[in-house]
């Protein structure tokens, strides 16, 4: 019982030194305020926040969020591929990858893939 007190206050004042050496070395200096300044996207926070936003940024950010749907549904036909019937997994991945690559041929014939002007 003594030895479980005197562990328990070692740990204690271990955790308190540790978090008090953190708190002294993470402080930060006034004078920096290039690194205490926020930053998002690469857009200046002192500016109007009212900006026209690029369209073409927004498009290649849904396409990408697309595709990495799609590959988090992929993922899942590989894994049941040994339990399921072999002639239905064909089918249903064969339309499923057939859709995407149509969707990727659209994307490329509308130019929306196309990063330089």
């Amino acid at each position: 019982m003594f030895s479980i007190s005197i562990m328990a206050l070692i740990i204690i004042m271990l955790a308190t030194v540790v978090m008090g050496l953190a708190s002294i070395l993470s402080k930060k200096t006034i004078t920096d305020r290039e690194k205490s300044s926020p930053f998002e996207c690469g857009f200046d926070p002192k500016s109007s926040s009212r900006l026209p936003f690029s369209l073409r940024f927004f498009l290649i950010a849904v396409i990408f969020l697309i595709f990495d749907v799609e590959i988090a549904l992929l993922l899942p036909m590989i894994v049941i591929l040994p339990s399921s019937n072999l002639y239905n997994w064909l089918i249903v991945s064969g339309i499923f990858i057939l859709i995407l690559l149509i969707g990727l041929y659209h994307e490329w014939n509308q130019g929306a893939l196309d990063w330089a002007n």
